[in-house]
């Protein structure tokens, strides 16, 4: 059996960079402006959040990163190389699992491996491993249907990862869940960065999500989105809730989403760098 709690793999890199993004739709025949002249660095292994009200940019800018969606202006590039569509690279975990209903949980997260270049063999390996990491032995063979919501998001966090990526992109995943199953699995997604150390960009509009897991939380202004604060959190991991660290910046963070409400935000901050 695959021990899922071995040593991570060496990853080469992971580092983002976007420069001068700017991304724009077209709504009843009138422009809209979604992102405007965006940038921000990534380093290698970090988990960065971005964080901001509906209608900001956040899903925009990761379907961008993702390679979803080529049409805007400016830069992205991984690892030194520009994005050029979707890759085995980056991995992304949507709000919804997406899983297929007539396939089984080892069959839902080898999709994350159908185009990888490996052995048979070792596509079931890593399946059982992912399997384990996400906490779901014994359920390889389960369908969707008899999954809890917490387990099926699980599932696609598994698919995300199988692949080794060295960015994984995260929009809103638990968003869709109840309140206690959504804090355990942000404390379940904190032990599985640490373990895989890669490099994650987690979109959500929870404050307290933001401060528990993030390295840094990136603030996005109301349409057009924009970086308008910069938050370095530097508490120690594993991070509990309580911690006065994170209740100080979680305090500070509700009063910049309260001015960047109030039309009075701050873009004082260098994107991509701790304020």
């Amino acid at each position: 059996m695959p021990d899922a709690s071995r040593a991570p793999l060496e990853r080469a890199s992971g580092r983002l960079e976007v420069r001068n993004v700017s991304k724009s739709f077209v709504v009843n025949g009138a422009p809209v402006e979604a992102l405007r002249d965006m940038s921000l660095d990534v380093a290698a292994g970090e988990f960065v959040v971005l964080l901001g009200p509906s209608g900001c940019g956040k899903s925009t800018l990761l379907r961008l990163i993702a390679g979803l969606d080529r049409d805007f202006r400016g830069t992205i590039s991984q690892d030194g190389e520009a994005i050029a569509g979707t890759s085995l690279e980056r991995g992304i975990v949507f709000q919804e699992p997406r899983l297929f209903p007539w396939a089984t949980v080892a069959q839902n997260i080898a999709l994350g491996l159908k185009n990888a270049p490996l052995s048979e063999r070792a596509k079931r390996e890593s399946i059982a491993a992912h399997i384990s990491l996400v906490g779901l032995d014994g359920f390889a063979e389960a369908y969707p249907h008899q999954l809890s919501g917490g387990m099926a998001q699980r599932v696609a966090i598994a698919r995300g990862l199988v692949n080794r990526p060295r960015l994984l992109l995260l929009d809103e995943p638990f968003g869709a869940l109840d309140a206690l199953t959504r804090a355990r699995l942000q404390l379940e997604l904190q032990r599985i960065w640490a373990h895989e150390k890669v490099t994650m960009i987690l979109v959500t509009h929870d404050v307290d999500e933001a401060v528990l897991l993030g390295d840094r939380v990136l603030v996005l202004a109301p349409r057009p989105g924009r970086i308008s604060h910069v938050f370095k959190v530097g508490a120690a991991r594993p991070r509990a809730r309580s911690d006065d660290d994170l209740i100080r910046i979680r305090n500070e963070l509700l009063r910049a989403l309260g001015d960047d409400e109030a039309g009075a935000g701050s873009e004082a901050a260098v994107p991509g760098n701790p304020a």
